[in-house]
């Protein structure tokens, strides 16, 4: 079977956000999102998820992350009200500190029992929240070259987002844990490296015919071509606790993406990273976080994950004046100047002992904007 790539005209840019619904009293997830989608009357950027106890907000196609900015801050002020009437708030990161999946409730939708009835307890346990990249391609040989080159840099998108260092009421010592509780399903995890556009249709549909998934919807890779959308899909990041970290993550992909993208044009892409490596580095940022060594040759050198990052945003500068980012993209020095999330929750909750007030401080990030310092 064929699978035609709907290519993108340019770079363009699509974000997926998932929320957790809090009840303001207790703290815990609360299983409103039905109530939430009966209020905004059909907005079709505001949508379920596999829990009742989250919904999405998802941008339009965007020329670039000031429209990115502009479609979620309307969704925002759309989304505010509806919770303060029904005693509920809204925070953005990768896990509950301490809600336990076993008390939540699914989604009335055939494609999610459907997921929990094949997949069962990996499925069932899904009490995770991310943030979603598209970046729009003009082809998918270039969509297939880029998502390649792409897996090198998980380490430092997931660094940045980190924000699940707790898990059903427990410290796990990590900066992700959703990062570890999502490669539990059977079609996660780092992706596959592939040729061309005709072994990633060729792996497909070898998929769909030995009855590993029912269509490519059910791959649900850290990065992924996105051949409805006409883009590549990264998911490897933890939801981001405020609008100016999203924007800055958001930024440094779309500028990693757009250079890889250009550098395919030119004949200059290098030859693929180990996959031992890409494995090795991914699981060092998911435990370590900006502070994690990673892995930059066979020889087994390594460098400081946020010192990368530092190289990163310096290497893009110049290309994210072009692509209308450059302030977001520099904001990336400030997360690594202030830490990310992972960290803030920890000192939270060093302080108080308490998990509900790093909830409080969640809530109140995601509702000002202003990162939460105890």
């Amino acid at each position: 079977m064929s699978i035609p790539f709907n290519k993108s005209d340019g770079p363009s840019l699509g974000v997926e956000v998932e929320l957790q619904i809090i009840d303001l009293e207790s703290r815990k997830l609360v299983p409103l999102a039905p109530q939430l989608i009966e209020a905004v009357n059909g907005n079709p950027h505001i949508k379920t998820e596999l829990l009742q106890s989250t919904i999405e907000l998802n941008t339009s196609v965007c020329e670039d992350v000031q429209g990115v900015r502009r479609d979620l801050e309307e969704l925002k002020a759309v989304v505010e009200p509806i919770c303060e009437n029904l005693g509920c708030g809204l925070i953005s990161c990768g896990t509950h500190p301490f809600s336990s999946w076993t008390e939540q409730q699914t989604t009335d939708d055939p494609r999610y029992q459907q997921l929990i009835d094949r997949v069962q307890w990996p499925a069932q346990r899904l009490m995770i929240f991310g943030l979603h990249v598209h970046v729009g391609m003009d082809s998918g040989e270039k969509a297939v070259a880029v998502f390649d080159q792409l897996a090198n840099y998980i380490p430092q998108f997931l660094a940045l987002s980190a924000s699940s260092p707790f898990w059903q009421g427990n410290d796990t010592g990590l900066a992700s844990v959703r990062t570890k509780v999502f490669e539990t399903l059977p079609t996660a995890g780092l992706p596959e490296q592939l040729i061309n556009w005709g072994e990633f249709q060729t792996f497909m549909n070898t998929l769909i015919a030995a009855g590993a998934i029912e269509s490519i919807r059910e791959v649900w890779w850290d990065i992924r071509p996105h051949p409805g959308f006409g883009t590549v899909e990264l998911r490897m990041c933890d939801g981001a606790p405020t609008m100016d970290e999203l924007l800055a993550i958001t930024a440094l992909i779309h500028c990693t993406a757009v250079w890889l993208s250009e550098e395919y044009e030119e004949g200059h892409l290098p030859p693929l990273a180990r996959h031992w490596i890409l494995r090795e580095n991914k699981w060092r940022a998911a435990r370590w976080g900006l502070d994690a060594p990673i892995i930059l040759n066979e020889e087994g050198k390594q460098e400081n994950n946020a010192k990368v990052i530092r190289r990163m945003v310096e290497d893009l500068s110049p290309l994210s004046r072009r692509l209308n980012c450059h302030a977001e993209l520099l904001r990336v020095l400030d997360i690594l100047h202030r830490g990310p999330s992972y960290l803030r929750q920890r000192a939270v909750y060093e302080q108080t002992g308490k998990f509900e007030s790093v909830v409080d401080a969640l809530i109140e990030e995601w509702k000002t904007g202003e990162r939460v310092s105890p």
